[in-house]
């Protein structure tokens, strides 16, 4: 099951939206909001991971609730806008549903949903002990040794995991909560949303950017302080 919460300030969509959930089998309402600050609330005091989220609302847009959280469960955007698919796009949601929505539409977002989070239950297992695991790659498991792991790139559902001395990454599906959660500490730090990299193949750090080899790595603000810590470093030149 997963618990989600329904966001919307329009009563008639928000009951229209709550009918919807209730018919998924696999969804389990925790919560409707009436706005960003009860949805606050809900997300500070219930284990979320789905959120429908309209956009248009008073006080606090979806928008602005979902850029201003430093976590957030997967999002959904139900709106009656189109203007800001780009932006939901740049906020990583799952889908971006235009009202009226219709159930097979709902159905469709929230089966992408329910597979991401399948995907995110699935519990990475390195050997750590013997530096090296398998992940499933070109209908093949490819072993994969932690001391030539470079650094990994995130892209949705998939990582792009680059390696010493190969030109090509290898590509799995996978999440990188899921990775990240099972590489050594000490090896291996998440510098952003869509990195992480080999402290040991590091070559030099300016301007808010990791050089690795030829490649430039940005370090995002949310993971500076962390990343800084670990190299002992209080700012970065």
């Amino acid at each position: 099951m997963m618990n989600c919460i329904a966001v919307d300030d329009e009563s008639l969509a928000l009951d229209l939206l709550v009918d919807n959930i209730q018919q998924i089998p696999y969804l389990k309402l925790v919560k409707r909001c009436k706005n960003a600050f009860e949805a606050m609330d809900a997300l500070r005091n219930e284990q979320v991971d789905l959120m429908f989220l309209d956009i248009q609302m008073p006080g606090i847009t979806g928008v602005q609730l979902l850029q201003g959280l430093s976590y957030s469960p997967m999002v959904i955007f139900i709106t009656a806008y189109d203007q800001y698919a780009l932006e939901g796009f740049n906020l990583d949601v799952v889908d971006y549903l235009l009202k009226p929505v219709s159930f097979e539409r709902f159905l469709k977002a929230t089966n992408k949903a329910y597979e991401l989070f399948s995907l995110r239950k699935q519990e990475v297992k390195p050997a750590i002990e013997n530096d090296y695991f398998f992940v499933h790659a070109d209908y093949s498991l490819v072993k994969i040794k932690m001391s030539e792991i470079v650094y990994v790139e995130g892209l949705k559902d998939y990582l792009k995991i680059y390696l010493a001395g190969q030109s090509r990454p290898v590509v799995t599906r996978m999440t990188m909560k899921s990775l990240e959660e099972n590489l050594p500490v000490s090896q291996f730090v998440r510098v952003h949303r869509s990195y992480i990299v080999a402290l040991d193949k590091i070559d030099c750090i300016r301007n808010q950017k990791i050089k690795i080899g030829e490649v430039f790595i940005p370090i995002s603000e949310h993971y500076s302080e962390a990343f800084l810590s670990k190299i002992n470093l209080s700012k970065i030149e």
